[in-house]
């Protein structure tokens, strides 16, 4: 069984950073592409960066500049760097991976964490 923990969210003020983590555990084989999601109030949930294993790294045009996707194999950890955080980051950001294990491949979402970045 695969459990993937996000943490890192909070409440900022506007510019501020934060770090988000995302942490896979159980039975890995193998911690694959990652996504990070992101979904507001009323909005659809929005793709803002993803990382293959080998780190090759893509963000949405909404985000570039302002957050940076980063993995540590050895942890199988995937991270969201966020700086000059605008009210309008606010979400419950969500990871999603690629996984590899011994009974196969399979897609696994975390529970989310909240971001409020306040004006």
């Amino acid at each position: 069984q695969v459990q993937l923990v996000e943490s890192g969210g909070g409440l900022v003020q506007a510019g501020g950073s934060l770090r988000l983590s995302c942490a896979a555990s159980g039975s890995i084989f193998s911690l694959n592409g990652v996504d990070w999601y992101r979904q507001a109030p009323g909005k659809q949930r929005e793709l803002v960066a993803t990382i293959t294993r080998g780190g090759s790294t893509r963000t949405a045009d909404s985000v570039k500049g302002r957050l940076t996707i980063s993995r540590d194999n050895a942890k199988n950890t995937v991270y969201l760097q966020m700086n000059s955080l605008k009210p309008e980051d606010t979400a419950v950001y969500l990871c999603y991976a690629d996984v590899s294990t011994p009974s196969g491949r399979g897609n696994y979402w975390g529970q989310g964490t909240q971001v409020t970045v306040s004006s």
